[in-house]
């Protein structure tokens, strides 16, 4: 029986919520899989026949360490989803700025440490009031909605550097829109609605999350999003999230998730099986 070994962090030792439905998924396939935390020191990753990165949500403070950490996993056993040249390019949001010569993507600027004032400015020209978040950053954590140069809300800053963007007020009014890509098919959608005035969408901060039918619309997008993202690395892709959102007219990219997208499996096991095949067929 092949043994996968599916990546956590030490707060969720027994894996993402909802994950018991996606090992069920794998053992009716005949795969041995065990969730185990990234960097416990006693895990021997390369006995496994493949590491999946599951639910590493610590990794955007400790980026260059979980990097370290996958490629040494990789001199022994194979990553899904491309491994560390792959997660290290989706680390750094700015990848949008690649992805926006391909597809529609939210607006987005670069907001350096030492450049800070004249970047703010620039963005506050550009969109008005804006969200300032971390490249390398992870659930909403230092996302801040700034709408003058001397917002009180930039005391909040977190370390840099940062990305600023427009505030997509659709985001309130309608939520946010997430696909499952997996292995090129759309296998499912999720509608996520941040609470009041919140623009973060995570459970988190108040927000909401519920499974909606596949629309042709955001499965297109999500698509065009995929495609374009192997254009840009010049490889394929097992999988990934697309995070969409209405903007001026369209649906726009916010994020393309590559590195460990939550399945929102206490919401919904659509994603279960369809993974679970994911899995075994790169064995």
């Amino acid at each position: 029986m092949p043994l996968v070994l599916l990546a956590t962090f030490n707060l969720l030792p027994d894996g993402e919520f909802g994950g018991e439905t996606l090992t069920a998924a794998l053992a009716e396939r005949g795969i041995d899989a065990r969730w185990e935390v990234w960097d416990d020191p006693e895990v021997d990753w390369a006995a496994a026949d493949l590491v999946v990165v599951r639910a590493t949500w610590d990794y955007q403070r400790r980026c260059e360490e979980f990097l370290t950490w996958v490629r040494a996993v990789e001199e022994h056993t194979p990553v899904l989803n491309g491994g560390a040249e792959v997660f290290a390019w989706n680390a750094d949001k700015a990848y949008l700025l690649e992805l926006a010569a391909e597809v529609a993507v939210v607006p987005t600027l670069l907001v350096g440490n030492r450049t800070l004032v004249p970047d703010l400015e620039a963005a506050l020209a550009a969109f008005g009031p804006i969200v300032v978040k971390p490249r390398t950053g992870a659930s909403g954590v230092g996302v801040l909605v700034i709408a003058h140069r001397q917002d009180p809300a930039l005391q909040g800053l977190v370390l840099p550097p940062w990305v600023a963007q427009p505030v997509v007020e659709s985001v309130r009014t309608q939520g946010e829109t997430s696909v499952y890509v997996i292995d090129g098919h759309p296998v499912a959608q999720l509608h996520k609605q941040p609470s009041g005035d919140e623009i973060r969408v995570h459970e988190l901060y108040g927000g909401a999350t519920r499974e909606v039918p596949v629309e042709p619309a955001a499965a297109q997008a999500a698509l065009a999003a995929m495609a374009a993202t192997e254009r840009v690395l010049g490889r394929s892709l097992d999988y990934g999230r697309i995070d969409l959102m209405a903007y001026d007219g369209g649906l726009v990219v916010s994020e393309v998730e590559l590195i460990e997208p939550g399945l929102y499996l206490d919401v919904s096991s659509t994603t279960a099986g369809p993974f679970a095949d994911l899995v075994a067929s790169r064995l």
